[in-house]
């Protein structure tokens, strides 16, 4: 049975996710996906901009955290939400990636819930079943 794109964890006072690919670039994608679906309703959230992102870090949990964390940012200084993303290039060091979204329309968009930060408790990236398997959890 195939895993679904991600998947929601809940712990204490952060919320996670569990984003399944099979590959690393379309893990990496559903996890992004994932931790924007906990802030806003994706269906709604139109991919009429795009943003371009590069990140390196000294391994794949490293690199998970800082192309999380780069996405974070278009929220907080562009109030950009993202609902489409590819991951063109990834080794365990450097991702080159980009995203599309729109800006915040507070009265079309349905936003649940902020997500501070991402955090380096309970977080894998891990291979499974021909694929790929990340936990994360994030500050809220």
């Amino acid at each position: 049975m195939p895993h679904p794109p991600f998947e929601i964890l809940e712990h204490t006072a952060d919320v996670g996710i569990v984003a399944h690919g099979g590959s690393l670039e379309e893990m990496f994608a559903n996890a992004a996906a994932g931790m924007f679906a906990l802030m806003a309703d994706l269906d709604g959230v139109r991919p009429l901009e795009e943003r371009r992102i590069a990140v390196e870090a000294r391994d794949r949990e490293g690199l998970l955290v800082h192309w999380l964390t780069e996405l974070l940012y278009y929220l907080d200084a562009e109030e950009m939400l993202f609902s489409r993303f590819a991951v063109e290039e990834i080794s365990d060091r450097r991702l080159r990636a980009r995203a599309w979204g729109e800006r915040i329309d507070r009265e079309r968009h349905r936003l649940h819930f902020g997500v501070k930060a991402v955090t380096r408790h309970m977080l894998e990236v891990a291979p499974e079943d021909g694929g790929y398997r990340a936990q994360v959890l994030f500050d809220i």
